[in-house]
C-alpha cells in the first residue's frame, strides 16, 4: 500500500475520532478529551492534503509520518489519562508536542527544498 493512501486513510480516522472525541467532551468530557480532539481535527485535514500533493517528495513523507505518530502519542496520552487513569509513559504529551512542531518544520524543510517540477 502506497504512503499516500496510508496518510489519506488516517486523516479520515482522524477526523473522525476528532468529532466523536468533541462529542464526548461537550457531555461531560474533561479538558482533555476535548484538548485530544482539537489536535486530531487540526491535523486530520494536513494529512489529507500532503496525501495529495507529497507524491515523490521524501522530506514531505517524512514529516508526514512525524506529524501523524506525533499527533496519536499526544492525543493518546491526553486520553489514556482521562480514560484509563494514567499516561501511556512517561513524557508522552510533551514528546507528541515536540514531535508535532518537529513534523511541522520538516515539512517547512520540504516545501522549502523540495525538487522544481517543471
Amino acid at each position: 500500500m502506497k504512503f499516500d493512501r496510508v496518510l489519506f486513510a488516517a486523516g479520515a480516522v482522524f477526523g473522525a475520532a476528532g468529532v466523536a472525541l468533541s462529542a464526548a467532551a461537550s457531555h461531560g468530557g474533561s479538558t482533555n478529551v476535548a484538548t485530544a480532539a482539537n489536535f486530531l481535527l487540526f491535523h486530520a485535514p494536513a494529512l489529507i492534503a500532503l496525501s495529495l500533493v507529497a507524491a515523490g517528495s521524501r522530506i514531505l513523507h517524512i514529516g508526514a509520518a512525524i506529524l501523524l505518530l506525533a499527533v496519536l502519542v499526544f492525543s493518546g496520552d491526553l486520553l489514556a489519562r482521562d480514560y484509563l487513569g494514567q499516561r501511556l509513559f512517561p513524557f508522552a504529551a510533551p514528546m507528541g508536542g515536540t514531535g508535532m512542531m518537529l513534523g511541522w518544520l520538516t515539512l517547512a524543510a520540504g516545501a522549502l527544498f523540495a525538487p522544481r517540477n517543471n
